[in-house]
C-alpha cells in the first residue's frame, strides 16, 4: 500500500488537516520571540539548586502526585486551602487533558485572537472549536458576541487567556465575570503571564464553581522545566487526574520548580526589571513614526508596522541578527502585527535598532 493510502487509512480527518506547530531555529540570533525570561542565575543560586538535586534518585519513579510540589505551589500563589491543582507537562499537557475528557459533540469557546493551542488541540480532538473575535479598537472582550456563542453553542470548557496571548491585555474584569455566570461549562482563566500583571482569579475561585485558573512558571524563568498548573474544584480535577499519564512530572522538574519557587524572591526582582524594559520598549516604540504599540500587561509586546510592511521589517530585523514573531500571516486582528518578547536592555536596544533600520530599508 502507497504510503499516502496508509496515513489517510489510518489517521483521523482531524489530524490530517492539521499543521504541525512550528518553533523557529532562533540559533545565532537574539531570541525574542518565545516569551522568555532572559536571566539566568547568580552562581550562588546555581550552586545551591545543584545541592538540591544531588540527592534525587533518578533510578526510581518521581512521586505522581508531586505532593511537596503541589504544597509550594498552592503556598507562594496563596491558592485556598480547600481547592486542589493538578501539575503538567507544560500548559499545554493540562489544555489537552481538559479536552479529552469532553465527550466527542462537545463546543470549546475561546476569543480569537488567542492562543494558538485552544484550537489546534481542540481540533485535534475532533472537538467544535468557536473563535470569538475581540473589538478591533482594544482587543477586549466582545461581550455581547461571547455571551451570544454562549447561549447558542452552550460550550463544554470556553479559554480565557488573562493577560492574552498575543495581544498583551488585560480583559475586562466585569466582562469575565458575567462570562463566568453565564457558562454552564468550565471557564478556565489561563493566567500564564500573571508576574507581570498584578491581576488574577484565584481569590475568586471560591465564588464560582466552573472556574479553574490555569498558570505555568515557564515565563517566570522556567521554561525548559515544562511545568504548568491548574487549580479548582477538587472534584473536577479528580476527573482529569484520572486521564493524566502517571509520573508525568519527572524528579528533576519536581525538585527543580520546588528549589525555584522557594527562591522566588529572585524571580520577583526579574519581573520587575522586565517590567520596567516593558515600558522603555513601548515608549520608544510609540515614537517611531509608522508604528502602533499596544498596552501590555505581559512580558511582550504587540505592534502593528506600515500597512503590508510586516513581513519584510520582520526578514530586515532577523537578518540583523534579532528573532522577533511575525504574526501577520495569521491575518485577521493580527494583520501587519509582530510581536516581541522583552529581553534585557541590551537585547531590547537591538531590536529597536534593527526595527528602525528595517522602516527604513
Amino acid at each position: 500500500m502507497p504510503k499516502a493510502s496508509l496515513i489517510n487509512k489510518l489517521f483521523r480527518k482531524e489530524v490530517l488537516a492539521l499543521s504541525a506547530y512550528k518553533v523557529a531555529d532562533a540559533s545565532g540570533l537574539i531570541k525574542l520571540d518565545a516569551m522568555e525570561n532572559p536571566y539566568s542565575w547568580p552562581e550562588e543560586i546555581k550552586n545551591l539548586w545543584l545541592e538540591s538535586i544531588k540527592e534525587c534518585q533518578l533510578n526510581r519513579y518521581p512521586d505522581p502526585e508531586a505532593k511537596q510540589l503541589a504544597n509550594t505551589i498552592k503556598r507562594v500563589n496563596n491558592i485556598p486551602e480547600q481547592f486542589e491543582i493538578l501539575l503538567g507537562n507544560g500548559s499545554d499537557e493540562i489544555i489537552q487533558l481538559l479536552l479529552m475528557a469532553l465527550p466527542p459533540n462537545a463546543h470549546v469557546l475561546a476569543p480569537d485572537p488567542g492562543f494558538v493551542m485552544y484550537k489546534q488541540l481542540s481540533q485535534s480532538l475532533g472537538l467544535t472549536y468557536h473563535g470569538i473575535p475581540l473589538l478591533t479598537d482594544s482587543f477586549d472582550l466582545d461581550l455581547p458576541a461571547m455571551i451570544a456563542a454562549i447561549e447558542k453553542h452552550q460550550p463544554s470548557v470556553i479559554f480565557l487567556a488573562y493577560p492574552n496571548n498575543p495581544t498583551g491585555n488585560l480583559f475586562n474584569t466585569k466582562a469575565i465575570r458575567e462570562i463566568i455566570t453565564k457558562a454552564a461549562g468550565l471557564v478556565i482563566l489561563d493566567e500564564a503571564y500573571a508576574p507581570f500583571a498584578d491581576a488574577s482569579f484565584i481569590s475568586e475561585l471560591p465564588n464560582h464553581a466552573n472556574l479553574l485558573v490555569m498558570r505555568t512558571v515557564s515565563k517566570l524563568g522556567l521554561a525548559g522545566l515544562r511545568l504548568g498548573y491548574i487549580a479548582g474544584d477538587p472534584a473536577i480535577i479528580e476527573q482529569l487526574n484520572k486521564i493524566r499519564l502517571p509520573y508525568n512530572i519527572n524528579i528533576l522538574t519536581q525538585a527543580s520548580t520546588d528549589f525555584a519557587l522557594n527562591h522566588h524572591s529572585l524571580f520577583d526582582q526579574q519581573t520587575a526589571e522586565i517590567k520596567v524594559e516593558r515600558a522603555n520598549v513601548h515608549d520608544q516604540l510609540k515614537q517611531l513614526e509608522g508604528i502602533t504599540a499596544f498596552p501590555s500587561a505581559a512580558n511582550f509586546i504587540l505592534f502593528r508596522t506600515p500597512a503590508n510592511q510586516a513581513d519584510n521589517i520582520f526578514a530586515a530585523i532577523k537578518k540583523q541578527g534579532v528573532l522577533i514573531k511575525n504574526l501577520n500571516p495569521q491575518g485577521g486582528l493580527l494583520k501587519d502585527c509582530l510581536r516581541v518578547t522583552i529581553g534585557k536592555p541590551e537585547e531590547n536596544s537591538a531590536f529597536l535598532s534593527a526595527l528602525r533600520n528595517g522602516l527604513l530599508s
